[in-house]
Formats: structure tokens, C-alpha cells, sequence
């Protein structure tokens, strides 16, 4: 007999979706064939059936299950069929609210709204097919973050390209540099570099310029200068009268620095500016931290302190009595230290930061210092970025070995400089291996490793330079960076009304910075 295939069972986890508390959806995921008015309407019904129910978990109609859980202003519903297993759907939604606070900051409308795509992603590992799957929060963090196989062979066989590259020009400028050195010891004329033009050499003391970036540009031939030109010509023309590198860079500094500048892509001084905050609310936060740390050449912690500030800026007069929630997950022993004004009983035992007298007001429209920490220590292991710098003696030059290791995976670097001393009068560096971009500054003689993102995703680097000099010409190594991440983990979590303790909406702005950060 022909056998008949059991019929599946039903969906039973038919919409995931987080709303406000009058139902209006901010984000949904359907797991079956619902069209927008249907999953709408559910929702809209929602708050109707909780006001009317005396269950606290669920609500339930004639056709579906409300499994929800209150998320300060909002809801985390799941919307499933009468037969579904409610314990099942218990800890299925469990996971759902535990996945929200991953990708937000805050339980807020406008920060779903923000990171609403991620949190489909989150919730397609959550549910298939309407039935959960075995994952946990570690699993679907790493299932979302997942990169493409494809892309990774791509950039790796570019950055193998590129190194390539980069490798034939060094060769090529070392061979073009040997040769103009050899002819000037022999005291003959120096020769003409070809594949640009014809060049005039006129004396036997000339000799023709090279720089880097004319040699990235196309690869040079060596060949006899003539005489005289062949004919005329409107390509760049090399050999004017200078003996070194720098004496050509000189001469065309303009038109060097603006060469040097595409290839960077970035200032310094833009570097150091990060821009305000998009949405400054009514009670804003200033979360600021600066470091200053010497560590020594051979490694070692000379010193290391930090010190850090929050400073509440309050626009509007009603919200002047209130109260911040501050959590503070740092396990390094940073000092804190409130306002004399701030009840310090109040922040010790509840960890919150409010008036002694709760009747007075913050003040208006001004920047007021609410908390401040220290942290000063020698343990190396709270270095956040540690810098090993290896000068090497070959000969009449130095290899340099530089690299970078970030040990505090929490944060992320931007715009990071890494500025190495050079010595005076020795010409450009010739660059072999590299991280990242570079600048070379002849006129200060300092050499800028440029990185625009240090993070745990990049957290290691190298550069390798050979240039005429001794090993202690190349300190000290200075550093500079912005994070907008802080390095003691102190967060203002929640702002409350001192009367009826009612949430208030906030914003924060989170900096770090360097004061001083070098390697002697």
C-alpha cells in the first residue's frame, strides 16, 4: 500500500515583535505568512487583553497566545498558537528579551527603531519555521557576526597584491639609489633614470632624484643619460640640482605634501575632534577620560594614570531635580569621588547620584562635574594599547621593528598616530613591511604610523623601516587616539525624577583621550 506522510505539526511561534505600551510595533518578525494589517492588529489588541487578565506571563484570545515581558516602557511579545508548550514559550522569550540589550543601549523607541535589522537577524537564530533552535547568546552573537568566506580570500589575495607591490618598488629604489652612490665614490657622472623622458644631466657632480612616490608611479629603467634631450618632453623630468632625497622634497614640498596627503587621507588635527552627538536631549551626559602612561623601551609600566569626569549639561527647568543611575563594572580599583553637593550615601549604598538636599535643583544650561575617578597604577597588564619598538644596527643604517597590540579588547581606537623620531639630515625612510598608512614628515624628521581603527577585530599590527641612523635616535615613540568607548567601564544607566521616580530621557556623550602616551 502506497504509505501517506504524517502531516506536520502546527506553527506554533507564529510573530516575535517589540512594542510600545499601547501596541504600536517597532519591530515584528513573522515566522509564517501574516500581512502587515494582521500582525498590527494583533498588537494593537495586545494592551486591551493585558488591562483585562489577571495572568502577568500571558494573555490569550480565541485564536492566539500572548507570551510577553515588560521592558521598562515596552513590551517583548511573542505571539504563538493555543497548543504551543508555554514553558517552552517562556524560555524562548527569555532569550528574545536577553538578545534586545546586545545590539541597544537603551530600552528606548528611537534605539529599536536604530538597530532594527539587527534584531531580525538575532531573532531568524532564534526561530525557524516558528520552532526554536538550540542556540544560546554566545552562539547567535557569533552566527551574526559571521563574515564571508568569499571576502576574506578577496582581501587577502589584494593585501598579497599590494605587498607585492609595494616589495618591487623598495627593490627597485634600493638598486636606483646603490647605483647613483656607486657612480658618485667613482666620481662619475650619476645616471639618468629613463621611463619618464629624456633627461639633461649637465655636470659631474649632479645627480638625479628619486622619490617614492614617483617610483610607485611607474617603474623606472636605469639607462645613460644623453646629452641632451631627444626631443621635447612634458613628463616630469628628474636631475635638477640637488645632492639628497629631502634637498628634491624641498624644492616641490607643496606638490609633495599634497601627494602625501592622498595617500594618507587624513590630518592630525582632524584626528582629534570627534563630532557632538546627533540627539542631544534635555539631560545630557559627558563621559570623559584622559590617560597619561610612560612605559620604558625594554617594556615595563613607568607610570600610568587616568582620570575621568561626568559632567550633566540640563536644558530644560523641569527636569532639574533628578537623579542618575550609575553602574560601574570596572574590577581595577579606580578611585571615585562625588560632588561635595552629591549625597554620597545615596551613591554608596544604591549607586546613585543625586542632591543632598533633594527639594534644590541641578543647574540650568551649564556643565556641572557630578563624579570623578583616578586611576593611577604600574601593573603592565592594564597597558590598553602596549607598543614594542626594535631598532636594529645593519651596517651604516637601522631596521626598525615597531608593532602594536591591543590588550583591552573592549575598545575601540580611532584615528590612532604612532609618531617615531627620526634622525636629521639622512633622507625619507624606506618602508618595507606596513600596517595601515603612513606620513613622513621632513621637516620635524618624524615619521607617522597612521591606523584608523584599532579594535579587538584588529587589535595587532607591524612596521618595518630601514633608514641611516643610530637605535637610540628612534625615541620616544609617542602616541595619540580617540575612543568613544571609555576605559573604566562607568555608565550612567538610568535618569530618574527625584518626585514619582519616573524615567527621563537622556543622552550621553563617552571620550577618551590621550594626554600623554609615550615610550621612552
Amino acid at each position: 500500500m502506497e504509505s501517506i506522510a504524517p502531516s506536520p505539526p502546527p506553527q506554533v511561534l507564529l510573530a516575535a515583535a517589540v512594542c510600545t505600551k499601547a501596541g504600536k510595533a517597532i519591530v515584528s518578525r513573522q515566522f509564517v505568512e501574516m500581512t502587515r494589517t494582521r500582525i498590527e492588529g494583533l498588537l494593537a489588541a495586545f494592551p486591551k487583553l493585558m488591562n483585562t487578565g489577571k495572568q502577568h506571563t500571558f494573555v490569550e484570545t480565541e485564536s492566539v497566545r500572548y507570551v510577553y515581558q515588560p521592558m521598562e516602557k515596552l513590551y517583548m511579545v511573542l505571539i504563538t498558537t493555543k497548543n504551543s508548550n508555554i514553558l517552552e514559550d517562556l524560555e524562548t522569550l527569555r532569550l528574545f528579551s536577553r538578545v534586545i540589550p546586545e545590539y541597544c543601549r537603551a530600552l528606548e523607541e528611537n534605539e529599536i527603531s536604530e538597530h532594527c535589522f539587527d534584531l531580525i537577524f538575532a531573532f531568524d537564530e532564534i526561530v525557524a519555521l516558528g520552532y526554536r533552535e538550540n542556540v544560546n547568546l554566545a552562539q547567535i552573537r557569533t552566527f551574526t557576526e559571521m563574515e564571508s568566506h568569499e571576502e576574506k580570500v578577496f582581501r587577502a589575495v589584494r593585501e598579497t597584491q599590494e605587498r607585492e607591490a609595494k616589495a618591487e618598488m623598495r627593490r627597485k629604489a634600493k638598486e636606483l639609489q646603490q647605483a647613483r652612490r656607486d657612480a658618485e665614490r667613482q666620481g662619475k657622472k650619476a645616471p639618468g633614470f629613463g621611463g619618464f623622458g629624456s633627461v639633461a644631466v649637465s655636470g659631474g657632480t649632479t645627480a638625479s632624484m628619486i622619490t617614492e612616490t614617483i617610483i610607485e608611479t611607474e617603474k623606472p629603467k636605469v639607462a645613460p643619460a644623453p646629452a641632451r634631450p631627444s626631443g621635447p618632453s612634458k613628463a616630469l623630468k628628474l636631475g635638477a640640482k640637488g645632492k639628497e632625497v629631502d634637498n628634491f622634497v624641498d624644492k616641490l614640498k607643496s606638490e609633495g605634501e599634497n601627494i602625501l596627503t592622498a595617500v594618507g587621507k587624513r590630518s592630525t588635527e582632524a584626528a582629534k575632534v570627534l563630532p557632538p552627538p546627533v540627539n542631544m536631549e534635555s539631560v545630557h551626559m559627558k563621559i570623559e577620560e584622559k590617560i597619561s602612561l610612560t612605559c620604558g623601551r625594554d617594556g615595563g609600566l613607568q607610570s600610568m594614570e587616568l582620570h575621568g569626569m561626568i559632567m550633566l549639561h540640563i536644558a530644560d527647568e523641569k527636569f532639574a531635580r533628578i537623579r542618575l543611575h550609575v553602574e560601574n563594572e570596572d574590577k581595577r580599583g579606580v578611585q571615585l569621588q562625588t560632588h561635595p553637593n552629591v549625597d554620597k550615601k545615596l551613591f554608596t549604598t544604591e549607586s546613585q547620584i543625586g542632591l543632598k538636599n533633594p527639594e534644590k535643583s541641578f543647574p540650568i544650561n551649564s556643565d556641572v562635574g557630578v563624579l570623578k575617578w583616578r586611576l593611577q597604577t604600574t601593573e603592565e597588564s592594564f597597558i590598553p594599547l602596549t607598543i614594542n619598538c626594535w631598532p636594529s644596527e645593519s651596517g651604516n643604517s637601522c631596521d626598525v621593528n615597531i608593532e602594536y597590540e591591543l590588550q583591552e579588547e573592549s575598545l575601540e581606537l580611532n584615528d590612532v598616530i604612532i609618531t617615531i623620531p627620526l634622525p636629521s639630515g639622512v633622507g625619507a625612510p624606506v618602508i618595507g613591511e606596513i600596517d595601515g598608512e603612513y606620513r613622513h614628515d621632513s621637516r620635524r624628521n618624524l615619521l607617522e604610523w597612521c591606523l584608523p581603527v584599532i579594535d579587538a577585530k584588529n587589535k595587532s599590527g607591524s612596521l618595518e623601516f630601514s633608514i641611516a641612523g643610530q637605535p637610540n635616535d628612534f625615541f620616544p615613540v609617542q602616541v595619540s587616539f580617540i575612543s568613544k568607548k571609555n576605559y573604566c567601564n562607568i555608565q550612567v544607566t538610568k535618569v530618574t525624577l527625584v518626585d514619582g521616580n519616573s524615567p527621563v530621557r537622556f543622552s550621553t556623550e563617552t571620550t577618551f583621550l590621550v594626554d600623554k602616551y609615550e615610550v621612552l
